[in-house]
């Protein structure tokens, strides 16, 4: 009978996890194409940003290419782990921004795209942080449920 309750943890487990992938994936490939598609407009933003000046041009492709490629590393459960870190430290970047440019600048443009683009600078923060969050979270329980499989295979290979 612990086989059943472990099961009943994991399929809980990797349905959380499958969720959590989909929204982040759902988050990076909106903002990838919302850059993309105002490329111009997004890259001029960059330049004005007091942070970023001398980067725009680069930074303008890194982004959203990095967004897109952590996107398809979600997309699948081998690199699922890998892609979930590189999520959390990609949101925690774009949070770290956030601060620093709301509380160090003078001017504050906004370099993101579509709807993103329309929520304050708190609300942005905000959303980052729960975006900063489900990926902790995945990482938790990615990594527990991977433990609980080895041990649920051992104990059914030991018996």
């Amino acid at each position: 009978m612990p086989y059943a309750n472990a099961m009943k943890k994991s399929i809980f487990s990797t349905w959380v996890i499958e969720i959590i992938s989909a929204l982040l994936i759902i988050l990076f490939v909106y903002a990838a194409t919302s850059k993309f598609l105002d490329f111009q407009k997004f890259q001029v933003q960059l330049g004005q940003s007091p942070l970023l000046t001398a980067f725009a041009k680069w930074v303008a492709w890194l982004i959203p290419t990095i967004e897109i490629i952590i996107s398809l590393l979600l997309a699948f459960s081998k690199t699922r782990l890998l892609a979930l870190y590189a999520s959390f430290g990609l949101m925690v970047m774009f949070t770290s921004y956030i601060i620093a440019i709301t509380r160090f600048s003078d001017y504050v443009p906004c370099s993101c795209g579509g709807v993103l683009q329309n929520m304050g600078w708190k609300q942005h923060l905000y959303f980052n942080l729960v975006f900063v969050l489900l990926s902790l979270v995945g990482i938790f329980l990615y990594r527990k449920e991977v433990v609980d499989t080895k041990k649920i295979f051992r104990e059914s290979y030991l018996e």
